[in-house]
C-alpha cells in the first residue's frame, strides 16, 4: 500500500492499516540498525581477541573482561530497545493523534450538520470530509437533505393549495348552511301553515258531515233507502272515518285522551252498525255473533274508536266482492281479543303493512295512514298486533287487558 494513500481520502480501515505498516516498517529499520551496530560491536572484539597475547594473561583477567564486554553489550540493547520503543510509541501516538483529529473533525462535521438540518436546509461540503467512510455518507445525507427539501416544498405547496380550498369549502359550507337555515324555517313555516290549515280544515268539515248524515236519516224516516242514497251515506261515512284519523293526529299532541272503562262488546256492535251500508255497498256481509260474557276493558274511546274504524273499513276496502267479513271477539287468559278477518289478496309483507304510505295494491284509494295510525296507538298502549294472510283468509288481531285481571 503506498503511502500517498494519505492523500487519496482513505477509509478508517485503510488509516489503521497505515498506522501498522508505518509502525512495522520503523520497528524494521530500528532493528536492522541494531543488529547491523552489534555485528561491528562482535568484529572489534573479535579482532581485538587476536591481538592480546591470552598466555600473559590470568584466566580471571579473561573472565573478568568478558564479563565487562557481555554487560556493555547487554546495557547497549536495552537502551536501544528502550529508545526503539519510545520511538515506536510516539510515532504511533502522533499518528493516532492526527487520525483522532481527523476523525473527531468528520464527527463534529455531521453533529453540526444535523443540528443545523433542524433549522435550514444546508448540505454538508465532501471537501471538508477527510475519511473516505464520511464522504459517503455525506452523499447519502445531502442526498436525504434535498429529498426532504422536495418534500418539503411540495407539502408546502400542497398545505398552500388545501388552505385556499378549505377556504373556498368553509365559504361555500357557510352558504349551504346559511340557505339550510332558510329552508328549515321555510319549512317549519310551511308546516306550521300545513297544521293550522288541517286543524281549521278539520274543525270546518265536522259540522257540514253533520248536517249531511243527519239529513240523510231523517230523510230515510220518512222515504224508502235507495241506491243512490246508500251512495252517498256511504262516502259520507268514509269522510267521517277520514275526518276522525285526521282530527286525531292533530290533535294528539296538545290534547289529553283519559281512559274509561268500555264494554267491547257493545262498543264493537256500534261501529258495525255504522259501516253495515258502507259493506253493502262494496258487496261485503259481516258476520259477528254477539257473546254475553260483555267483556269491560279500561281505554281511551277516541284511540279505541280509531283501532276498530280503521281496521274494520280496511277489510271493506280490500276484501273481495260477494265474500264476508267475520268479526270476533273471545277471552284468551287474562285478554280479550278482537279479530277481523276475510277473503283478499294475500298480504304479501305482513310487517310492512303497517307502514305510512305503504300499499301492496296501487290501484286502492287511500294514503296509508290508517294503519300506521292504529300501529302507533298500539304501541303506545302496549296493545298486541299479529296479521297472518293466506289464500283462504287474512286477519288482523288484537289483545286488549281486560279489566279485572
Amino acid at each position: 500500500m503506498k503511502i500517498n494513500l494519505l492523500y487519496k481520502n482513505p477509509t478508517i480501515k485503510q488509516a489503521n492499516i497505515f498506522t501498522v505498516l508505518v509502525i512495522f516498517m520503523f520497528s524494521m529499520l530500528f532493528v536492522g540498525l541494531l543488529v547491523d551496530d552489534m555485528y561491528e560491536d562482535y568484529e572489534r572484539e573479535l579482532e581485538q581477541s587476536y591481538i592480546v597475547n591470552y598466555s600473559e594473561i590470568s584466566e580471571n583477567d579473561i573472565l573478568e573482561k568478558k564479563q565487562k564486554t557481555l554487560k556493555t553489550l547487554t546495557i547497549k540493547t536495552v537502551l536501544v530497545i528502550i529508545t526503539l520503543s519510545f520511538i515506536i510509541f510516539a510515532i504511533f501516538l502522533g499518528l493516532n493523534n492526527i487520525f483522532n483529529r481527523l476523525l473527531n473533525r468528520d464527527t463534529q462535521t455531521f453533529l453540526d450538520f444535523f443540528e443545523r438540518a433542524i433549522h435550514n436546509d444546508q448540505v454538508i461540503n465532501p471537501n471538508m470530509i477527510f475519511f473516505k467512510d464520511f464522504k459517503i455518507m455525506v452523499g447519502y445525507a445531502n442526498e436525504m437533505v434535498e429529498k426532504i427539501n422536495a418534500q418539503k416544498n411540495s407539502l408546502r405547496e400542497l398545505n398552500l393549495g388545501l388552505e385556499d380550498r378549505v377556504k373556498e369549502k368553509t365559504a361555500k359550507l357557510e352558504q349551504i348552511n346559511e340557505n339550510l337555515k332558510e329552508q328549515k324555517k321555510f319549512s317549519q313555516d310551511v308546516l306550521k301553515s300545513q297544521k293550522e290549515f288541517l286543524r281549521h280544515t278539520v274543525h270546518e268539515t265536522n259540522t257540514p258531515l253533520s248536517v249531511i248524515l243527519t239529513s240523510i236519516e231523517l230523510y230515510v224516516m220518512k222515504n224508502p233507502k235507495d241506491r243512490n242514497l246508500l251512495k252517498i251515506e256511504a262516502a259520507v261515512k268514509n269522510i267521517f272515518n277520514i275526518y276522525d284519523d285526521l282530527s286525531y293526529l292533530v290533535k294528539k299532541e296538545q290534547v289529553k285522551y283519559p281512559k274509561v272503562v268500555l264494554n267491547l262488546e257493545d262498543y264493537l256492535t256500534s261501529r258495525i252498525d255504522f259501516f253495515t251500508d258502507v259493506a253493502e255497498l262494496s258487496r261485503i256481509k259481516f258476520n259477528y255473533e254477539q257473546k254475553k260474557e260483555n267483556p269491560h276493558i279500561y281505554f281511551n274511546e277516541t284511540k279505541l274508536q280509531r283501532i276498530v274504524d280503521n281496521t274494520i273499513t280496511n277489510a271493506i276496502k280490500y276484501t273481495l266482492p260477494d265474500e264476508t267479513v267475520f268479526i270476533s271477539l273471545k277471552q284468551v287468559g287474562t285478554f280479550v281479543e278482537f279479530s277481523v278477518g276475510s277473503r283478499s289478496k294475500i298480504i304479501k309483507d305482513t310487517d310492512k303493512v303497517f307502514d305510512a304510505y305503504y300499499r301492496e295494491d296501487s290501484t286502492r284509494d287511500g294514503f296509508g295512514l290508517g294503519l300506521r295510525l292504529v300501529r302507533s296507538i298500539c304501541d303506545e298502549e302496549n296493545i298486541e298486533i299479529s296479521v297472518s294472510s293466506n289464500n283462504n283468509q287474512t286477519v288482523f288481531k288484537y289483545r286488549f287487558k281486560m279489566m279485572g285481571n
